[in-house]
């Protein structure tokens, strides 16, 4: 074997300039340089390896390579900086390895934290990745992406988790291949007329039961389902089929397996060490160390990554407020406030906005969404507006009211009226997303049609009547899989969505009314121009308790251009029902949630003239019968 790595003179990837950059935390593409590489130095091919570990005493990387001898390959300590570096001509993309770091006598083995990719769990050990292997396809896709405009666009996201939305072999570790998911995802998104995909985690987790959210490998996908040419193709097809994809990102703590990032020198390196700060009890975990400099670096860069690398089209940004607050989900004395008393992570937000800013930076046109559960102001304002500088937030008061809303029976719904109106006090306040995600169908919480009240019948006339209300209200849309068929079961993450049920007419109709939706959504400029202006929507009617009524308009940035929608919570059919509109004409219905094409009545109105009577403070009035537990949208006809 070679001793080409440590002789006297070391050679390697990692400048002076690198060094300064990491040491500042402003080496935005770190990943070009700490992790195995494959390359050619002084004429010689081979990997070069890098890592952070500044309080270790001596670091060693074993492999395939040197038959996992602890002593054959040792790692330079790079100028004090705390960078261990070192190359090895015997080393090949495709095989194994791992780091063994040694300090204060002891020894442990660990995982390279920008290791590309990983053994399938349970197996630990890193596989070294050829990044350039790949022949992209989707450069006119990228190449629009610069120019998107996603706040005047159509977002509607499907949520899934990959290993559980087909299964092959439920309860096994036998799941479909990125390619196979491909292959069989991409139709059916393109059927139902979704804009983009937004995926549980990727990211190498040790637990599957995690569903992700506990990682131990940030720049490696997940190998239970491939390898990382294999999660391009799925990216790179869904960008030939028109699809966006999004990526659920979780740098708000991680977990404490030995082989991951906790103590990974032998000292709090990822985390802080006093566990009122670098500690989550209810999740137990640790968490990130945002105020050093090369932790903000690590998490910053993996951002980038995923789009610089894998084409990503959006980071929705997990559990942001445990993130925000040093109090979260702490009593009192087992928390650290601020230097200034407060109980605000000033360390967070500062790596929030900077992710923020060089995600949008570099790759204009990608999201960044918060999950962020509290009030907290200008999420998505700009940094420069002292914001935290996301795109998009998830509007979780809105799900909470509005699902609270739809469990009521309708005869005491007109007690609950304000759930439904309060959220438009605050709904251009932030960008937002519209979600029914996955965290409301586990847990025991049941599945969303579970929720509803009612028998069967109205169990799914209120589920396309919650779908429809969602998606004529101000903001992006998400729903999670299984959901827009109407599946009865909890979300189980060791299985698959029940699709045997959509051998039954009402499953077809409820999947085809979300179908119908999106395309409704994407169609008309009315229903997302305008979803973060106010200019986008205005009450006809909020007031009409006692029937459990509301009517509104959404417009488009051409005034001309809008739409009158009218929903009805109760399983009653308001026959001769009054809507004031702004101008005598046509109006044509364009959407009823009633279509026996739904499994509805087929309680229509087709086209209606408006008569000159004044009407909830407009000039003109519709006369429409309005179906039980439905929504009825119409167009004003414009005849040239």
């Amino acid at each position: 074997m070679s001793d080409f790595s440590n002789s006297g003179e070391h050679n390697g990837l990692i400048s002076n300039y690198d060094l300064h950059l990491l040491g500042e935390g402003k080496h935005w593409r770190a990943y070009n340089k700490l992790g195995a590489h494959p390359c050619t130095i002084n004429g010689v091919e081979g990997v070069n390896f890098a890592v952070w570990a500044p309080n270790a005493s001596e670091v060693n990387v074993v492999g395939d390579f040197n038959g996992w001898n602890p002593t054959a390959n040792y790692l330079w300590n790079l100028r004090g900086n705390g960078i261990w570096e070192t190359f090895i001509p015997e080393a090949r993309a495709g095989m194994l390895y791992k780091y063994v770091i040694r300090r204060d006598g002891k020894e442990f083995e660990k995982c390279d934290p920008y290791a590309f990719e990983c053994e399938c769990p349970p197996q630990t050990a890193c596989r070294i990745v050829d990044q350039n292997t790949y022949a992209w396809n989707d450069e006119e896709w990228t190449e629009n992406r610069k120019s998107f405009a996603w706040q005047n666009e159509a977002i509607s996201i499907y949520e899934l988790h990959l290993g559980s939305w087909r299964n092959p072999h439920p309860g096994t570790n036998c799941w479909l291949n990125y390619r196979e998911i491909a292959d069989q995802l991409i139709p059916y998104v393109k059927q139902m007329n979704f804009t983009h995909i937004e995926l549980l985690p990727v990211c190498e987790h040790p637990f599957t039961g995690s569903w992700g959210y506990q990682i131990t490998g940030y720049y490696a996908p997940t190998a239970r389902y491939g390898h990382v040419d294999d999660f391009k193709y799925f990216v790179d097809k869904c960008h030939q089929n028109g699809i966006g994809v999004i990526l659920d990102w979780v740098p708000a703590h991680f977990p404490k397996d030995e082989k991951g990032l906790g103590r990974f020198d032998g000292t709090a390196l990822y985390e802080h060490e006093d566990p009122r700060q670098g500690e989550h009890s209810d999740w137990g975990t640790y968490i990130f160390n945002y105020g050093r400099n090369e932790v903000r670096n690590f998490l910053v860069a993996n951002a980038l990554f995923w789009v610089d690398k894998f084409h990503i089209d959006g980071l929705r940004v997990d559990a942001v407020a445990s993130m925000l607050y040093l109090d979260y989900s702490r009593k009192d004395g087992e928390w650290i406030p601020n230097k200034y008393g407060g109980r605000e992570n000033l360390e967070a937000i500062e790596f929030l906005q900077e992710m923020n800013t060089q995600v949008l930076t570099h790759f204009p046109g990608v999201l960044t969404i918060a999950e962020e559960s509290t009030a907290w102001p200008n999420v998505t304002r700009p940094v420069f507006d002292n914001g935290l500088g996301f795109c998009l937030k998830w509007n979780m008061g809105w799900m909470h009211d509005t699902l609270s809303y739809m469990e009521h029976d309708p005869i005491y719904r007109k007690y609950h009226h304000d759930k439904l109106t309060f959220g438009l006090l605050y709904a251009f306040n932030e960008n937002f997303v519209l979600p029914f995600s996955h965290d409301e169908v586990v847990h025991c919480k049941g599945s969303l049609i579970g929720k509803m009240a009612g028998d069967n019948w109205q169990k799914r006339a209120n589920l396309r009547l919650l779908y429809s209300y969602q998606w004529t209200q101000p903001g992006k849309k998400l729903l999670f899989m299984g959901s827009e068929f109407g599946q009865w079961n909890e979300w189980k993450d060791n299985g698959e969505l029940d699709w045997n049920l959509l051998e039954y007419a009402e499953h077809q109709g409820i999947q085809r009314c979300v179908a119908d939706l999106c395309k409704l959504y994407t169609d008309e400029s009315a229903l997302h121009e305008q979803d973060f202006n106010p200019a986008g929507f205005q009450w006809i009617d909020c007031n009409n308790r006692d029937m459990s009524t509301l009517s509104y308009l959404r417009r488009a940035k051409n005034s001309d251009d809008y739409l009158i929608v009218v929903c009805n919570f109760t399983p009653n059919v308001r026959h001769d029902f009054w809507v004031g509109v702004p101008e005598a004409g046509e109006f044509q219905e364009v959407f009823n949630s009633d279509s026996r094409y739904y499994g509805g009545e087929n309680v229509l109105n087709g086209a209606v003239v408006a008569d000159p009577l004044p009407c909830q403070g407009y000039t003109h009035t519709i006369r429409i019968t309005l179906p039980a537990l439905s929504v009825v949208i119409f167009r004003p006809v414009r005849r040239n």
